[in-house]
């Protein structure tokens, strides 16, 4: 059966929105954490310019491809393919992951001297709250299934895309508490 994500269909036109503008001269996307695929397929569709490459841990691939979509194996606790990509787009990632995996995912990109953009979208906190009650449920729903998840701190996330040399452009407002934030190498960071 495809996998299927309500949160997914709800997002993808206000994200697509933001990455028409944000990867206009973008070539090569590489999706990290491609979940159920479809952002993959819906992306891959509507920005034909681009060539998207999602990609997930094994276990998720045989779901990514009944999107038509195919995937690559990148597991950030593992060695990354080696591929060319100029930009990097992950969805509904850093809050799901541990810290630790976090870190590594940015270490990943970090070491990727062809990527020159980084779209993250999710939930974050800012300040250390939650910007909203939905979102404090969330964090407190997430945690209590695993410890190691959870909200991330906008600025702590900031700070760490810094020390691998990405700094903040954008920050978007999204529908539902989301945001997106976008991240460029070589740029001075926004104020």
């Amino acid at each position: 059966m495809k996998p299927f994500s309500e949160a997914s269909e709800r997002n993808r036109d206000p994200i697509l929105a933001i990455l028409k503008r944000v990867f206009r001269e973008t070539r090569r996307v590489l999706e990290i954490g491609s979940g159920t695929g479809q952002h993959a397929a819906y992306f891959s569709a509507a920005l034909p310019h681009l060539v998207w490459q999602a990609s997930d841990r094994a276990e998720n691939l045989p779901g990514i491809r009944e999107w038509g979509v195919d995937p690559i194996e990148l597991d950030v606790d593992g060695p990354w393919p080696d591929i060319d990509a100029d930009a990097v787009f992950s969805a509904n990632t850093s809050h799901i992951m541990s810290w630790p995996q976090v870190v590594r995912m940015f270490e990943g990109i970090g070491r990727m001297a062809s990527v020159k953009t980084v779209c993250l979208y999710g939930p974050f906190n800012y300040g250390g709250r939650p910007t909203s009650e939905s979102n404090a449920r969330f964090d407190a729903m997430l945690r209590g299934r695993d410890p190691a998840s959870g909200l991330r701190d906008f600025e702590a996330i900031v700070a760490l895309a810094a020390r691998h040399g990405l700094a903040l452009q954008e920050d978007n407002a999204m529908p539902a508490n989301n945001r997106l934030l976008v991240l460029k190498k070589g740029s001075e960071q926004f104020s």
